[in-house]
């Protein structure tokens, strides 16, 4: 078994496209089981370099790039191959191969986006793709990421190839780097990620709070720039916790407009605990940082934030 595997790690790097693109095609099925996961980690210095060759120059979404593309998402499960596929320059190949050939190979940049939300659940990973350490670059692979996240949602998740873009911005807003980039006013970004709350898409929705939430960890020093966004972001945090009910006329006429618009008529309520968790959190968080810098301001004699909750 061990020389047979090495004679088909070798085909990867075959001059012939045919044989190459059978071989992947071996691999990717390898890595679809336990036990040739195993193999193929324990030759991870051959396997790795081979698949990410073949990611970066072969074309075909059903063929030799996407067999490429699907190893690579089995594998970087493990987050020590998650680590060292960073370190092999991984991201930005993902990142450049979305950007040529992800418009006419959609299932290939499924694949790909997976293969991001694996790397970034390790720190190199967010890192590579936050492009920490370039201030001229940093933040433009999330951006790209999040405009495409935005413009792609569809009813089927079958055919939405950019969910997995909702788990990337779980893992990047994890970290303070990451944040920042979300929330910073000029681009916009996390005003464009809490549109899609509204997303039936249930990976989407939960990521989307689970996004906010992390971001609520900078209420502390955003307080002003959460609160900016109020008319988005209360609807966000407020519906998967406010269940079925429909509010009085009364009740609704001391709302936002648009959060009252939302409960003024029949809706499915969030069955996800996890979502309705998460929005809770954020809530709390938002509302205890804004309540404590009111309450500075008025013992320094200072007038309060013109800035109100809703």
């Amino acid at each position: 078994m061990a020389d047979e595997l090495d004679e088909l790690l070798g085909f990867l790097s075959s001059p012939q496209p045919n044989v190459r693109g059978a071989a992947a095609g071996i691999v990717r099925g390898l890595t679809g089981d336990a036990d040739g996961l195993r193999a193929l980690s324990a030759r991870a210095d051959r396997a790795l370099p081979a698949l990410l060759r073949l990611l970066a120059s072969a074309g075909g979404e059903l063929g030799t790039g996407g067999a490429a593309a699907d190893s690579l998402v089995n594998l970087s499960q493990d987050g020590a191959l998650s680590a060292r596929l960073v370190s092999l320059g991984a991201v930005v190949a993902a990142m450049d191969v979305v950007a040529k050939r992800g418009g006419e190979q959609p299932g290939l940049a499924r694949s790909l986006v997976m293969l991001l939300a694996n790397l970034t659940q390790v720190d190199s990973g967010v890192a590579a793709l936050l492009q920490v350490g370039d201030e001229k670059m940093q933040g433009l692979y999330v951006a790209k990421l999040v405009r495409s996240f935005c413009r792609s949602s569809s009813e089927s998740e079958e055919e939405d190839i950019f969910e997995h873009v909702a788990s990337i911005l779980v893992n990047i807003s994890k970290v303070e780097a990451g944040r920042r980039i979300l929330m910073e006013p000029k681009r916009g970004l996390l005003k464009q990620i809490i549109r899609q709350s509204d997303s039936t898409n249930q990976l989407r929705k939960k990521g989307v709070v689970s996004t906010i939430r992390n971001c609520c960890f900078e209420a502390d020093t955003q307080i002003q720039n959460l609160l900016s966004l109020a008319e988005y972001i209360w609807p966000a945090l407020l519906l998967p916790v406010a269940g079925k009910k429909i509010y009085s006329e009364e009740d609704r006429s001391k709302m936002p407009p648009e959060l009252a618009n939302a409960l003024s008529h029949e809706r499915e309520a969030v069955e996800n605990s996890e979502i309705r968790q998460q929005a809770l959190e954020a809530i709390y968080m938002i509302v205890l940082q804004y309540s404590m810098q009111r309450e500075k301001m008025i013992f320094a004699n200072l007038p309060p934030p013109n800035t109100v909750l809703f």
